[in-house]
């Protein structure tokens, strides 16, 4: 049977963590790879994370199963992080899914079900997978206008303009914030104007938000998705703890949905967990748990919180400092917007041409598009990185 497969292509940043590893150079840069890193170059575990861990190894009794659901607690908790105290909660259902990545998987299985020919608008540029997990998931998928590379903002007009042609049957994906990869994110006032483009459409919004936190704060983050939650009757939500909990390895997401009615909810979610007996079953445990200690605890929340500040302050003010660094070395406004973007990543305009030469000429390492993770440019090496951007670009 097997010998009629051939290899699949290979996963570029995959191979990138592979050619970075294998680079003896001490003052190598990791620019690529999609994780948080602190001052140290580490992806910690973080405080509080550590404290819930702690009270789960000494309370937890049991390893059975929980359910089709997962962790029910943590999933209420995750629905009142994302939606805040707004009535629409009562028609807002939710199961525990393996990291963002598994809640995007079964959410288009569920969209699926709902109608097979459905198309999935995704932004143009967007997150890598998010394409091929909706065709995986038997959905067909489109693009719409979303980032100007000359002057690094949102092609706002182009979007509205495209997404004019979706309608009932359509479902148009969101970033919540911190857009992957771009760092581009909508205003509220933009959110309002799609909120209004998908009650006159009829498409159904979809939203993956999997950095909240990461851009201006916990609420601020939120603000698109629930105001997009208060105008429109149906709605999906991909989370992820990943990234604002440093839960990388424990894959812990939470996959939403907004029904027209409370009945309407509950048949959906009938359905979402259909989807998820047929695939992977019983989500895993141990991280979602922990965040569900975090969230219900107010101790443990409010640290928490200000390890979440300490995470965000710090992209923030390396965010600035090269977009410093890069005004002094270019005596231009060019590279301003990388104080302006939010989240781990921005697009820095570079060919791949470039790309390769900062690989191999300075040791700093990117994705081919441009991509840089702001997170896991060290301090100290703010200055070194923005020199040898702009030799290779003749800026």
């Amino acid at each position: 049977m097997f010998e009629t497969l051939k290899p699949a292509p290979g996963d570029k940043i995959l191979a990138l963590i592979a050619a970075y590893r294998e680079d003896t150079r001490p003052d190598k840069i990791d620019l690529g790879v999609g994780v948080y890193r602190d001052d140290k170059g580490a992806t910690p575990v973080l405080r509080a994370v550590k404290e819930a861990e702690k009270r789960l190894w000494i309370e937890q009794d049991s390893k059975a199963y929980l359910g089709l659901l997962g962790d029910v607690g943590f999933n209420e908790a995750m629905v009142g992080l994302l939606f805040g105290a707004t009535t629409v909660t009562e028609r807002v259902r939710a199961v525990q899914a393996p990291g963002g990545s598994g809640a995007l998987r079964i959410l288009g299985e569920l969209i699926a079900r709902a109608n097979k020919d459905a198309t999935v608008w995704l932004s143009d540029p967007t997150w890598p997978n998010h394409g091929p997990v909706m065709i995986n998931a038997g959905l067909k998928t489109k693009t719409y206008p979303y980032f100007d590379a000359a002057s690094a903002s949102v092609r706002f007009d182009a979007m509205v303009e495209a997404l004019k042609q979706a309608g009932p049957g359509d479902v148009v994906l969101l970033h919540g914030c911190c857009h992957n990869p771009t760092g581009a994110n909508l205003t509220i006032d933009q959110w309002q104007v799609l909120a209004d483009l998908a009650v006159e459409r009829g498409f159904l919004p979809f939203i993956d938000i999997a950095y909240q936190g990461f851009g201006d704060g916990l609420e601020e983050d939120a603000a698109g998705l629930r105001l997009m939650a208060g105008r429109v009757p149906e709605m999906l939500v991909a989370a992820s703890c990943s990234k604002n909990f440093g839960l990388y390895r424990d894959r812990v997401g939470c996959a939403m949905l907004m029904g027209a009615s409370a009945e309407q909810a509950n048949a959906s979610l009938s359905q979402l967990t259909s989807v998820t007996r047929g695939s992977y079953s019983m989500p895993p445990d141990h991280g979602a748990a922990a965040v569900r200690m975090i969230l219900t605890d107010p101790a443990l929340k409010a640290a928490w919180c200000k390890e979440l500040d300490e995470m965000r302050n710090r992209m923030l003010s390396l965010r600035q400092g090269l977009a410093d660094a890069l005004r002094r070395g270019s005596n231009s406004d060019k590279y301003d917007f990388v104080a302006e973007h939010r989240g781990m990543f921005s697009l820095m305009g570079t060919t791949s041409d470039q790309v390769r030469r900062l690989r191999e000429e300075f040791g700093i390492y990117m994705v081919d598009d441009g991509r840089i993770n702001i997170a896991g440019l060290p301090e100290d090496r703010v200055e070194y990185f923005a020199k040898a951007l702009l030799k290779v670009c003749g800026d």
